[in-house]
Parts: C-alpha cells; structure tokens; sequence
C-alpha cells in the first residue's frame, strides 16, 4: 500500500504525520476559517424540522431507572438540522456496564463485539438496528446522566454543554462539524453554559470552541 505524502502543513506541526486529536483540530478549524462565508442554504424554518424517531429503538422501558443518554449523531437533532447517522449511541456510567448488558441482551439485543477504540460494546436489535454501548467515567458524568435534555421524541439525550464535551475529546472531523453547527444554532443562553462547561472541564479547548461558535453562526446567516 502506498502511503500517502504529508502535506507541508501538516508536516510543520507533525513530521511524522501522526496529530493528536487537538492538532487535527486546529488544522481543521483554520481550514474552515479561511473559507468561511455566511450560509445561505435552505430556510431556518425548514431546518427547525424534526422527524420522529421511528427509525430507533425505545429503550425507556428496557433501561428503566437506569441512568443513560443519547450521544452522538442522534443526540444532535435535539441542538441542531437533523443528519443521517446509521447507529444509536448511548453512554452510561462504566459503574452500571453489566446490569445495561443483562437488560438488553434479556430483550434480545445481541451482542456483537466490543468497540475499537473506546469501552464499550456493538450490539445489534432484534430489528437490526446497531446500538453502541458507551461505558463513561468522564468528571461530569454523573452531572449529565442526572440532568438529561429532552429531544422532540421525549428520548433523554445528553444536554448541549456535556455534548460538546465530548464530542470535543473525540475530535473527529465530523465532531468538529456538529459542534460548530450545534453552538451556531444555540440561544445566547445555552451559549453561556457551553462556555462554563468547556472552562471548567476542558479550559485548553476555549479557543477553538469560540472558533466554532463563529463559524457555526456565520453558516447560520446570522445577522451581523
């Protein structure tokens, strides 16, 4: 296999061509910032729209009086336009692993495999659909478990300022993309918590999360 050649930008920060998760981050936001233009795509009132959550399985009855979330790509159409995702992510405490496990698998969820690169597991429902077990023991989960938002479904899902936490620690390039257009959607409100929170857990990463507020905004067409 032929190994690709590192760009000269890349190779200032990284000779070697292996960025952390913040490096990549960097890099993707300048890019962005370069190009940035104010958006004019489709009307805000189309994009407020949310369809309902027949695609997903309800796990409320399963997990009862278990603490969980929804995260990732399906947490997101609570904050911002809905996109195509293929799985349903969900993250409890690593303390509550087994019980989760024996309630789904009792409900015929099959256990597929262990995820690569964070704990947790693959299951697959008895319709097919893929769930992602999440296993967490971040400093402020026990907060966000306690105090979950609500999507227009009703699922609990994991409120804006976790969120954005977390998806800061993965720093995928579509992490990057749903937190700036997360925080472009968000009141001036949600904005101020997303602020506290990343200065309380994450104050490293308050630059670039004010990167993604502006670009997420300018894609918005806000008003000047």
């Amino acid at each position: 296999m032929i190994q690709p050649t590192i760009p000269p930008a890349i190779a200032k920060i990284a000779p070697d061509g292996k960025l952390t998760p913040r490096q990549r981050r960097h890099i993707l936001l300048q890019m962005a910032l370069r190009r940035v233009q104010p958006g004019s795509g489709s009307s805000q009132e189309f994009l407020r729209r949310r369809t309902a959550m027949i695609h997903w399985p309800d796990l409320r009855q399963i997990l009862a009086e278990v603490d969980w979330v929804i995260v990732d790509g399906v947490a997101t159409r609570a904050y911002m336009p809905e996109r195509m995702t293929k799985d349903l992510d969900i993250l409890v405490h690593e303390r509550d692993n087994q019980i989760v496990l024996d309630r789904l698998q009792a409900a015929n969820y099959e256990l597929i495999k262990q995820l690569a690169t964070i704990p947790g597991y693959i299951l697959q429902s008895p319709d097919g659909v893929e769930v992602d077990l999440i296993l967490g023991n971040y400093p402020w989960l026990n907060d966000a478990l306690a105090n979950p938002e609500r999507d227009p479904a009703g699922y609990p899902v994991l409120a804006l300022p976790y969120l954005v936490l977390m998806k800061l620690g993965a720093s995928r390039s579509q992490d990057m993309a749903d937190i700036s257009r997360m925080v472009g959607w968000a009141s001036d409100e949600d904005l101020q918590a997303v602020r506290a929170a990343v200065a309380s857990y994450s104050p490293q990463d308050s630059e670039d999360l004010e990167s993604m507020i502006f670009l997420g905004q300018q894609e918005r067409n806000l008003p000047e």
